[in-house]
């Protein structure tokens, strides 16, 4: 190879460096690190610099969220919890018990609190009468009991057991206490609205008397069902669909901009989805045009629109008949009118000359036939979208095999060249790209489907060429089989190639998310 040409190819790869730049160990997976435990040696190809440290700039299709775990929920309750309680001047615990019923909208809570707090107090389930909580008394020592006292719930009257009351001033036996907490946490999953075992009182037993008196195991538990009351109550963050996966997401993105952007993040855990919806990643369709397109491909309509465009009805009993032969003399089965399948007229007036059902007659014919054209049309538009639309679903779960076959071609292209595991992961990152591409390719359809046909929706298109002329290429260079002779230009071409698909994407997200910011997107549909 001539100077020249490594010149140009140290060039290539700096270029592809910097693309690659804002990577880390997950998205390579489990097999970016090799036994050693370590990315690779300084001065390889695919090794971080921190040249490229630095926070790229947000693009115009992405959003920002913060990922939290458990202990992280807990905190933003807490600091919730102190701030309403610092300016109202209620204890923690009663701040607590005002926020649930309240679910974390601490504007209204404080509205509704300065226009009448004992009124509010009550209906959340705060009792200050004699102004103590969580007391645990022996049975005799319980104030105002003339005579013996006997739990309600098991007619225990042993003097010397320990009972159980909150601000209530119910009194019962702690063993009847902690079965009861522990039947409301574990066996019903309750954990905001755990009330008083007297019956009618609506006084809730807050956290502080949940932990004294509950196994450590219950009480995991009960924090576990009160981080999750905290996530589904609050408008921005939402669970992690993913199985098993306890992370949440934390997006100011409120629910009136979604048909401006679509806000989709990514879990620690690795999925990717729309904050708006729950959804899996479904840009660059807005979340309302994803709901109409599911709705349509799984209802009847669909189903009807067919039998409309392959069909006709009897014009005497009106009955849905499909034409099942080559003759137009057709027999309603259910009437027995017999009348012209082309002309729909009786078939008695045809003759020896109904022939002349070849003539165009617009004013017997037009209301007859427009309705069938509208449908045919309509029909027609909806499969050109939906067949691509499934083409490039079934593509992408294809390209999930691909994974497979690309670990072996990376362990071999390593046996029959001088590549390191780290210099040949282009291959995965390839194979995360193109299915990354057919995801995005195939929302492209559903978005396009409802757009109104324009200036802006032919440039979009254009953008949807480019990326899927692009994405089929590199598609076809990792199904290449390796040649031994044309590894390195067969790894010159994927990160070439990977690079242009990516880049591809990313101007195609990026104006589709400007024109929903900008208000450039018509659709023939009402979005309300």
């Amino acid at each position: 190879m001539t100077s020249d040409s490594e010149y140009e190819e140290d060039y290539l790869m700096e270029d592809t460096m910097e693309e690659y730049s804002d990577l880390d160990a997950s998205d390579y997976g489990s097999s970016l690190t090799d036994d050693e435990g370590y990315l690779g040696e300084e001065g390889d190809d695919m090794a971080f610099d921190s040249d490229f440290a630095g926070k790229p700039p947000k693009k115009a299709y992405e959003v920002d969220y913060t990922i939290q775990d458990a202990s992280n929920l807990k905190n933003l309750q807490d600091k919730e919890i102190n701030q309403v309680g610092t300016i109202l001047g209620l204890r923690t615990e009663d701040a607590a018990v005002l926020l649930r019923y309240f679910r974390w909208n601490k504007e209204k809570l404080l509205e509704r609190y300065m226009d009448s707090p004992d009124q509010v107090l009550k209906q959340a389930g705060i009792s200050m009468g004699n102004g103590q909580d969580q007391s645990i008394l022996l049975a005799k020592d319980i104030p105002g009991v003339d005579g013996t006292f006997m739990c309600e719930i098991c007619c225990n009257d042993d003097e010397n057991m320990e009972t159980v009351s909150v601000s209530c001033g119910h009194w019962f036996c702690r063993e009847c206490y902690e079965h009861y907490l522990t039947q409301k946490i574990k066996g019903e999953g309750e954990s905001r609205r755990i009330e008083c075992p007297e019956n009618g009182c609506q006084v809730i037993v807050n956290g502080a008397t949940v932990k004294r008196l509950v196994d450590d195991a219950t009480y995991t538990r009960y924090r576990e069902l009160l981080n999750r009351t905290f996530v589904d109550d609050n408008d921005f963050l939402r669970w992690c669909p993913a199985p098993d996966c306890q992370y949440a997401i934390e997006c100011n993105i409120p629910s009136t901009s979604l048909r401006s952007i679509v806000p989709t993040v990514q879990c620690h855990c690795g999925w990717k989805f729309c904050f708006g919806c729950g959804l899996q990643d479904h840009q660059p369709a807005i979340c309302i045009l994803v709901k109409k397109w599911l709705k349509k491909c799984e209802d009847d309509s669909e189903t009807a629109n067919w039998i409309s465009a392959h069909t006709k009805e009897c014009p005497k009993c009106h009955s849905t008949i499909e034409k099942n032969g080559g003759c137009n003399h057709m027999t309603c089965r259910k009437c027995k009118y017999e009348f012209c399948w082309v002309c729909m007229g009786p078939w008695s007036e045809h003759g020896t000359s109904w022939y002349t059902c070849n003539r165009y007659d617009e004013k017997s014919s037009s209301e007859a036939r427009e309705d069938q054209t509208q449908s045919r049309a309509s029909l027609e538009r909806y499969l050109h979208y939906y067949n691509r639309y499934a083409n490039h679903e079934q593509s992408a779960k294809l390209d999930q095999d691909l994974y497979q076959k690309t670990e072996k071609k990376m362990e071999e292209m390593q046996l029959t060249s001088d590549l390191s595991w780290i210099e040949v992961q282009f291959l995965k990152k390839a194979v995360d790209v193109t299915v990354e591409c057919r995801t995005t390719l195939k929302w492209t359809y559903a978005f396009a489907f409802y757009l109104a046909r324009g200036n802006q929706t032919e440039l979009f298109e254009d953008n949807q060429r480019d990326l899927e002329m692009a994405t089929e290429q590199l598609s076809e260079l990792l199904e290449k089989p390796l040649e031994r002779e044309q590894i390195a230009q067969l790894r010159q071409a994927v990160l070439d190639k990977t690079v242009y698909v990516k880049s591809r994407r990313e101007i195609l997200l990026e104006d589709t998310a400007k024109g929903l910011q900008e208000g450039r997107w018509d659709y023939f549909v009402d979005l309300k």
